[in-house]
């Protein structure tokens, strides 16, 4: 039981891929701005035109998910929280799955060699820059929030530029490797219309 325990301590600690993304100076209202928008405590739920349309979002996202994050209940309180935060922040779920895939790999512990942490690898700066001293960035919700709401800062301050903004959100802006490796997950593994089932 020991030598499983560090097993997964060792799977868990691997580093993340993640890039270096820069600690910016914010403006008075953006730094108000964003610390308004990571803090609302509503509850994580799905928003799609019928309860029908949201069960099949869920079926499919969970049945793709279903061998990186195998326990069921987890693997569905993940997927809401990111369509929940994802759609919150003006974002495309499926691309969060996309980006969550290249940054962390699923891995709710992830830890890059620059210190970024969790599923969206959220730099520890930010929590400083915008939060409170009890955020935990391994925690989903957290952590997903974060991410959602750095991603749509840089894609406002990109006026829209998904490329650029996914490069900013990296710490690679200006590079493509990074932002065609986010496009290319979202389309090859997380691309859905309700048309597709």
């Amino acid at each position: 039981m020991r030598a499983l325990l560090l097993v997964l301590s060792l799977i868990c600690a691997l580093p993340a891929f993640a890039g270096n993304q820069k600690e910016e100076p914010l403006s008075n209202s953006v730094q108000t701005m964003l610390h308004k928008s990571i803090s609302d405590r509503g509850v994580p739920k799905l928003v799609f035109a019928s309860k029908e349309k949201g069960k099949k979002w869920l079926d499919e996202m969970s049945h793709r998910l279903e061998k990186r994050i195998p326990k069921e209940k987890d693997r569905l309180d993940f997927l809401r929280t990111v369509h929940y935060e994802a759609t919150r922040a003006g974002l495309d779920p499926q691309m969060v799955l996309g980006l969550i895939q290249v940054e962390s790999g699923f891995k709710k512990y992830a830890i890059s060699s620059a210190g970024a942490r969790g599923y969206m690898q959220v730099m520890p700066f930010w929590v400083r820059s915008i939060g409170t001293p009890d955020q935990n960035l391994f925690n989903l919700r957290v952590n997903l929030r974060y991410g959602c709401t750095i991603l749509r800062y840089y894609l406002d301050r990109e006026n829209g530029n998904l490329y650029r903004a996914l490069g900013r959100y990296n710490g690679s802006v200006g590079k493509a490797a990074y932002p065609n490796a986010v496009l290319a997950a979202w389309k090859k593994h997380w691309a859905y219309s309700d048309t597709d089932l």
